[in-house]
C-alpha cells in the first residue's frame, strides 16, 4: 500500500501520514489492553509484539531503512531480537509474568 514516486526512491507523504495513524492506532491499542482484565494472562506478550511492530514501522520508514541495504536491516533487527529475548528471559527469572496472585 505504499505509493512509491516514479524512481522508486522514497515514499509519498501519504505514506508516511498513514504510518503514522497506524503508530497512533497501535499506540492507542497499548494503552486500552491494559485496562482489559480478561487479556492479563498474555499482557506482557502482547505488549512486546505491539512495540517490536512499531519500531519495525518507525525504523522501515521513518528511517529510511526500507531503501537501505539489507545489512543495516540485520544491524536493527538483531539486536531487537537479541534484546526481547533478554528481556523476557530476565522477567521470567524475576516472576514477573505471574499477574495472578502466589
Amino acid at each position: 500500500m505504499t505509493e512509491e514516486r516514479p524512481g522508486g526512491e522514497h515514499a509519498t507523504v501519504g505514506t508516511y501520514v498513514l504510518v503514522a495513524l497506524v503508530l497512533t492506532g497501535v499506540t492507542a491499542l497499548e494503552v486500552g489492553v491494559i485496562y482489559v482484565r480478561q487479556l492479563a494472562p498474555i499482557i506482557v506478550p502482547l505488549l512486546l509484539a505491539m512495540s517490536a511492530a512499531k519500531f519495525a514501522l518507525v525504523v522501515l520508514f521513518y528511517m529510511h531503512l526500507r531503501y537501505d541495504s539489507r545489512v543495516l536491516t540485520f544491524v536493527f533487527v538483531g539486536p531487537l531480537i537479541l534484546a526481547t529475548g533478554l528481556a523476557v528471559a530476565l522477567m521470567t527469572l524475576t516472576g514477573a509474568f505471574l499477574v495472578f496472585n502466589r
